[in-house]
């Protein structure tokens, strides 16, 4: 959980360190060629029994709604205080475990109801709505952290016929051929000293992924998600330092709230009894 804390955190401050001079497709190209670059050579190496999907639809379709989810996420980073893009995002397991009940059959119970209401009240907090106005970038995260929910909703699905490996390698496939023709159109050559923030932007976006999916695979959610609130002081403290910004206490105290209820959802969850 820790490298999935440092991979997003560095991801978030190489996406603004090109921002300058490169959008978010091309951000693309750069994340999904690198992580293709790393991938295949470990699926040559197992002689590419991970290629095959055993629900390619579900692939194409989860991978659609992370790569707006994506994109929406390195323009907000553009646009907003770093620690209001993380705060946001936490509000993503809210909308996941809603899209597992309405889509994949699971229950509504206590844990999720106070992770929906806790998790509201706190986007409530950060947002404003009608003291301060909601802005473009704040629009734009809200609608990457409902596509992200809809991509991890498609991915509890995918396992149950994908392995981790399958599913990152149909993820650079994926969505690096949907970048590469409007990546191609908007590119701007990389400059020699732009090369290290693009290099952090592969690995990390692909190491994220993998880190997360060992740590769920190692210890309980309940463990797990702790860690993850990490990336919120992090992150403050990195935007104090590398780009001067004001953090705002009421974002911290909406970012608690949303957590509050995601734990607490978990931990309700972690009670019940294991079915036979």
């Amino acid at each position: 959980m820790l490298g999935m804390v440092g991979s997003l955190s560095l991801l978030a401050v190489a996406a603004r360190e090109l921002a300058p001079r490169h959008d978010p497709m091309e951000l693309q190209v750069m994340r999904h060629a690198i992580g293709l670059a790393i991938l295949l050579p470990i699926v040559a190496a197992r002689r590419f029994r991970d290629v095959r999907s055993g629900n390619i639809r579900l692939q194409i379709y989860r991978n659609l709604s992370h790569f707006g989810a994506t994109v929406g996420w390195y323009a907000a980073v553009m646009l907003l205080p770093l620690v209001e893009v993380f705060a946001i995002e936490f509000t993503t397991p809210v909308w996941t475990a809603l899209l597992a009940v309405l889509f994949l059959g699971e229950r509504l119970n206590t844990g999720r109801v106070a992770a929906l209401v806790l998790g509201l009240a706190g986007i409530l907090i950060i947002l404003r709505p009608g003291v301060t106005a909601v802005g473009a970038g704040e629009a734009i995260m809200l609608t990457a952290a409902f596509g992200f929910a809809i991509a991890n909703a498609a991915t509890k699905a995918l396992t149950r016929t994908d392995n981790a490996l399958t599913i990152l390698l149909w993820m650079s496939v994926i969505q690096g051929a949907i970048a590469i023709v409007p990546g191609s159109l908007s590119w701007t050559p990389v400059s020699a000293a732009e090369i290290p923030w693009v290099v952090i932007v592969g690995i990390t976006g692909l190491g994220a992924h993998l880190s997360l999916t060992k740590a769920m695979q190692l210890a309980d959610a309940s463990l797990v998600a702790p860690v993850d609130f990490l990336r919120l002081p992090i992150i403050a403290l990195v935007g104090v330092l590398l780009y001067a910004e004001a953090i705002d206490v009421l974002v911290l105290v909406g970012a608690a709230m949303i957590f509050a209820g995601n734990y607490y959802s978990i931990r309700h969850e972690a009670r019940k009894p294991a079915a036979a």
